[in-house]
């Protein structure tokens, strides 16, 4: 039973420009005993990405993209594959051991549960995730026949996600480039009825860069919360929603606001709120954030 759950989930990275570090990465993943299919997609590297891992990691499938294209590269992995449940991956992130098949056997108990969100450990310390902290807290009603708390949100580098429920919302959104980019995913799945949970024991490492997050990428994970907070909120929760990003953004706030203007036109032809159940489960999740 084991192999078949194994065999129904296969690893999924984007990745740009990081040769050496996706190499480290590869070496962990095919070196698991449940030897999950791996597809890297090399987002328009300039650094011998594709080659190197053919040469490396012959198993290894490699689609490569002429272009960046942010988190939509996901997109074209998930497409690319044939597979029910798919576990997505950074160049820096990787699965621990029985990982997937955990991960593959509560999918398949729960036909409602679009994305499984590990427990993420950080870096040699193995510190808990932020993130993973919060949703072990979650305050959204419990579920039957979930792996652990209901969620709305995950982080990418460390989900394993249903291949049809992802690709069914549009999946990722290419606008947004990468940082950020989970939470319209979540709400999009959330409204189309699908259901999200954190797995306390499905566990993905995580070994991001020792300087931290790049003041561009910051922006822009300010830029997109704010796109998200507009497509999906109503009026006076998304102004109130707002004055928060900015100011968590902090002096980099000016430039996060300029940023989300230019997405004005697309957003105003676009902006589906939430409302219902959900929005008001989005309100009980800001207000465990307090």
């Amino acid at each position: 039973m084991s192999e078949r759950l194994a065999a129904a989930v296969a690893v999924v990275i984007a990745t740009r420009d990081r040769r050496e570090r996706l190499l480290t990465t590869l070496g962990r993943l095919t070196a698991l005993d449940e030897q999950p299919d791996v597809l890297v997609v090399d987002n328009g590297s300039r650094d011998g990405t594709a080659p190197a891992v053919r040469a490396r990691y012959p198993q290894v499938e490699v689609l490569r993209l002429h272009t960046d294209h942010g988190a939509a590269a996901r997109n074209m992995g998930l497409r690319a594959l044939d597979v029910p449940y798919v576990a997505l991956c950074d160049d820096d992130s990787w699965w621990a051991p029985g990982a997937l098949t955990r991960a593959a056997a509560a999918l398949r108990r729960s036909p409602r549960l679009a994305v499984l969100a590990a427990r993420v450990l950080v870096g040699e310390r193995q510190v808990l995730d932020p993130v993973s902290a919060r949703m072990v807290r979650s305050p959204l009603p419990a579920a039957p026949g979930l792996p652990g708390p209901r969620v709305l949100g995950f982080v990418a580098c460390g989900a394993v996600v249903r291949r049809a429920a992802v690709l069914g919302v549009g999946g990722f959104d290419q606008r947004y480039g990468i940082g950020g980019e989970e939470r319209r995913l979540a709400y999009d799945l959330a409204r189309a009825g699908w259901t999200l949970a954190y797995a306390p024991d499905v566990v993905a490492h995580h070994e991001p860069p020792p300087s931290g997050p790049r003041r561009r990428r910051r922006v822009r994970a300010a830029r997109n919360d704010l796109w998200t907070t507009w497509l999906h909120r109503s009026l006076p929760a998304a102004a109130h929603r707002s004055v928060t990003i900015l100011g968590q953004a902090g002096t980099l706030a000016p430039l996060a606001a300029c940023a989300a203007l230019a997405g004005v036109p697309w957003i105003a032809r676009e902006r589906r709120p939430l409302g219902g159940a959900v929005e008001a489960e989005v309100r009980l999740v800001e207000r465990q954030k307090r």
